[in-house]
């Protein structure tokens, strides 16, 4: 690949990692994608600020870490073939939705990876084989055993427990129900093209393809099936559409997932976070959801809000906003 090439370390298993594979190979960015093994541990932690993938190593020797900005880094450098939509409205929106995606989305995803046996076996055995490639059988069971030992009881990262169940799962039913209907008659979210919201959903939703539980569930998704095995390897395939065309399959999803479960979380945990609490409660359509505080949420959000306050002439953009009950979370003072 010659010295112009960039280096991502990442996991199948990742859905970040994921998304940003998928990102460079739409953009046709000249990469190495090596999954993290026992193996390359030591090459990667030289690397690395934080022990989390995906990791791009540029080919000058700069390191990026999170998926979000390593994309923003990365379109600032190939700009041709752009994933932002052409009008800002839209581009806030594809953005507001991969905040979700993030955020919200990694719950139910994360949830049913770790929440059923049969799930925790099969996820844990795929880890294994894709960590320690080289190990016997007999090393991978152990290693996919204490694999599976290890990551159950992080379920309370994404606030995954009994009280929080029903709410997480059907999260996930809502919102298939309505992706699939706003896929049928295009081929990603905002029309020929895939866009930032495309790629931060599809690194969930491929993660859910992985576990038995949630791959059962999307059978009866056709159209969702179809546009992530696109997602893999995306292709320009027309051009952006605009609100007008999008809004009645779109907005329900922008209500339904981000107005009455991701906004009103990720607020109280803002303001959980502000008040140092380590917990928080928050009532989700109608059900108490409780979780430990998350820092990095709240940062998030943060920059969220910095991005639609920097969108000038924000008539239109706000009132598609204030039609989908998601105005006031970014115009709020409150945190």
């Amino acid at each position: 690949m010659g010295n112009e090439h960039y280096i991502i370390y990442g996991s199948e298993f990742s859905p970040f990692s994921v998304k940003v594979r998928s990102y460079f190979r739409y953009k046709n960015i000249p990469h190495e994608w090596r999954p993290r093994t026992k193996e390359n541990i030591e090459d990667f932690q030289k690397h690395a600020k934080l022990p989390l993938v995906p990791l791009v190593i540029c080919p000058n020797g700069d390191v990026l870490q999170d998926s979000t900005p390593i994309l923003e880094k990365m379109e600032q450098l190939f700009p041709e073939n752009s994933i932002n939509p052409v009008s800002q409205e839209l581009q806030f929106l594809s953005q507001m939705i991969e905040e979700y995606a993030d955020e919200w989305g990694n719950k139910p995803m994360f949830h049913y990876r770790w929440w059923r046996e049969a799930d925790q076996i099969e996820v844990s055995e795929g880890l294994a084989s894709t960590i320690a490639p080289n190990a016997s059988p007999d090393e991978q069971s152990l290693f996919a055993e204490q694999l599976r030992t290890r990551m159950v009881p992080r379920l309370s990262f994404v606030g995954s427990n009994e009280q929080n169940k029903e709410t997480i799962e059907r999260s996930l039913d809502d919102l298939l129900h309505l992706l699939e209907k706003h896929l049928t008659k295009r081929r990603f979210i905002f029309g020929g093209k895939p866009s930032l919201a495309d790629f931060g959903l599809f690194g969930q939703l491929y993660g859910c393809t992985q576990q038995p539980t949630t791959r059962a569930i999307l059978k009866e998704y056709p159209e969702i099936l179809v546009w992530i095995e696109q997602m893999l390897r995306p292709e320009s395939n027309g051009e952006w559409e605009e609100w007008g065309t999008l809004e009645l399959t779109l907005l329900p999803i922008l209500t339904n997932q981000i107005a009455e479960l991701y906004f009103p979380w990720a607020l109280e945990n803002a303001h959980a976070l502000k008040q140092e609490k380590a917990e928080f409660t928050v009532c989700l359509k109608g059900r108490d959801f409780k979780q430990d505080t998350m820092k990095y949420s709240a940062r998030s959000l943060n920059v969220l809000k910095q991005k639609f306050t920097a969108v000038q002439e924000r008539g239109a953009l706000e009132e598609i906003l204030l039609k989908a009950k998601c105005l006031q979370p970014l115009v709020s003072e409150s945190w």
